[in-house]
């Protein structure tokens, strides 16, 4: 099932949403100019390489223009292609707006930085001698969804089943759609201990600690940030 909206209306126009999926096409566009070897090397730069965040947490310096701190932020704006790109904005865009009108705007995008640094961090864990660089928006916006399945969990997602030349509607509780979506994540994150060359971040993959990490800081930093709260976003700076 590929989501493509929810019934949940938001009070505020969610302008660090438009701006984050605004932010992540134009790096994107960026990514695309560049000839391949440009590209590798731009992504090694950019890109989370665990390997170097081990050296740099050891204290070992890699004289690079970007720390390697640095990368746990920037590689949060990178994608791998057009697909990923694409089903990363597509899950921001359903679900971001929702959270940022709970927050408001600033603790937004505090929260949704912080989720995507937890998640680099969770997958660095589990891969701390890769040296196959992790991109990916995904551990943000899987912060995201953790979020929402406690704070919008009879929410209604809507999407669509391709079947050919048919693409049937159905509706189903975030709480079911996301639930799944978190237990496939730590089921194979689970699997790739076992067989870490063919599934996760070691081949160039899908990195599902990162994913499955994101999904539980995003469930524990949402209410410390204030996402139950009756006040409004402005009065809650207060």
């Amino acid at each position: 099932m590929v989501p493509i909206r929810d019934n949940n209306p938001t009070k505020i126009t969610p302008y660090v949403t438009y701006g984050l999926v605004a932010a992540n096409v134009l790096a994107f566009i960026y990514e695309s100019s560049l000839p391949p070897r440009a590209l590798n090397g731009f992504l090694h730069l950019a890109a989370v390489v665990p390997s170097e965040l081990t050296l740099s947490f050891a204290g070992i310096s890699l004289h690079q223009p970007v720390p390697e701190w640095a990368t746990l932020i920037t590689s949060q704006f990178l994608h791998g292609g057009l697909l990923h790109l694409a089903g990363n904005m597509l899950f921001l865009w359903i679900f971001g707006n929702n959270i940022e009108d709970k927050l408001g705007h600033a603790k937004f995008l505090l929260f949704y930085l912080a989720c995507g640094v937890l998640a680099s961090l969770t997958q660095w864990y589990f891969g701390q001698d890769s040296s196959i660089p992790s991109l990916g928006a995904s551990g943000a916006i899987a912060g995201v969804m953790g979020a929402y399945i406690l704070r919008f969990p009879k929410a209604e997602v809507i999407g669509v089943v391709p079947l050919g030349f048919f693409f049937p509607t159905f509706r189903v509780p975030a709480y079911f759609f996301l639930g799944f979506w978190f237990l496939e994540q730590a089921f194979y994150g689970l699997v790739s201990l076992e067989t870490p060359t063919n599934i996760g971040m070691e081949s160039g993959g899908i990195a599902y600690w990162a994913h499955a990490g994101g999904f539980i800081f995003g469930a524990i930093l949402g209410p410390l940030l204030g996402l139950f709260s009756d006040k409004s976003p402005e009065e809650s700076w207060s």
